[in-house]
């Protein structure tokens, strides 16, 4: 069976990214929509992870071929932050997460307790903030899964997570990270020989997992932006229409209007900046822990200061 472990809805609420957090939500996707796209493209399980919140999830769970996920957003010292998403919760376990998301050890035993399937996001990616090493080796080993493929994020990324979880024991899945529709089922995750709900998310928990699909891309990050951008220009204006809007998005809208031909060259500043931050930080957590190198530098006989002449 086959079910896109990463992708989010209208209920991932505002967003938080610079820029965009001016112009409305992280995601505009009814669920529904997201479920029937998901299907449409060959996904026989259907979830959503949007962040903190399982609104969305339970407003599709009267299908059969859905579960409630999340992604919960892990706050460290400093307001620093992992992004966690875990799978097949109900209500009540949703609730004592969100309690403990302060709390990582406590996060992590409740975890363990329930039995509940729970992935490390995007790892060396700049999009959850500022970083320390610490914070990036704090789940490896303690989770069971690791995001191997997102479908969002650069290939470099997604080599990276693998190589760790493989080192640290975790099984890999993949999910596109979506946050239009356009993008969904893009990655996804296989249980082998899973016939039902249950036996896939037995699967998840026994570490039995195939992560399949594309990483994500500078076109792919464009085209997103792009339709979030428009979206919520629909929003605002469909508001304003109403005789309901916000004095500040629609201000906020009307100022970032001019800037629109721009949002190429916005995103190709924040793709090399991913790059360049996932090539830095895994260096330097090669050199702090021992890490291993990855496959393709080792192939071409490099080690860790490839990376640190690709930062």
């Amino acid at each position: 069976m086959r079910c896109d472990l990463h992708v989010h809805s209208w209920y991932s609420g505002r967003a938080e990214v610079p820029v965009l957090e001016h112009v409305g939500r992280e995601c505009y996707s009814p669920p529904l929509e997201v479920h029937d796209r998901a299907r449409r493209r060959g996904m026989d399980l259907v979830t959503l992870t949007d962040h903190d919140t399982i609104e969305g999830a339970l407003s599709i769970a009267h299908l059969p071929d859905t579960f409630a996920s999340e992604e919960v957003t892990v706050l460290l010292e400093g307001d620093r932050q992992l992004h966690v998403n875990v799978f097949g919760l109900d209500e009540r376990q949703h609730e004592a997460l969100q309690g403990r998301r302060r709390d990582f050890e406590a996060f992590l035993a409740f975890l363990a307790e329930e039995r509940l399937p729970a992935s490390v996001n995007h790892l060396f990616s700049a999009l959850t903030g500022a970083r320390q090493l610490a914070d990036l080796r704090l789940p490896l080993g303690r989770l069971p899964l690791v995001e191997a493929l997102n479908g969002a994020m650069p290939e470099g990324h997604n080599e990276r997570a693998r190589i760790v979880g493989r080192e640290a024991g975790m099984a890999p899945v993949g999910g596109s990270d979506a946050h239009s529709l356009a993008h969904v089922a893009r990655a996804f995750t296989t249980v082998p020989g899973a016939r039902t709900k249950e036996e896939f998310l037995a699967g998840l928990r026994t570490g039995l997992t195939v992560p399949s699909g594309r990483s994500g891309s500078y076109a792919r990050l464009t085209g997103e932006v792009v339709r979030i951008f428009a979206a919520g220009y629909a929003e605002t204006f469909r508001e304003a229409l109403a005789g309901a809007p916000s004095a500040v998005r629609v201000a906020a809208s009307l100022a970032l209007a001019p800037f629109l031909p721009l949002i190429p060259l916005f995103t190709l500043g924040v793709y090399a900046h991913e790059r360049r931050f996932g090539a830095r930080h895994f260096r330097a957590f090669q050199e702090a822990f021992g890490w291993p190198a990855l496959p393709s530098e080792r192939e071409a006989g490099l080690g860790a200061a490839s990376l640190g002449e690709a930062a």
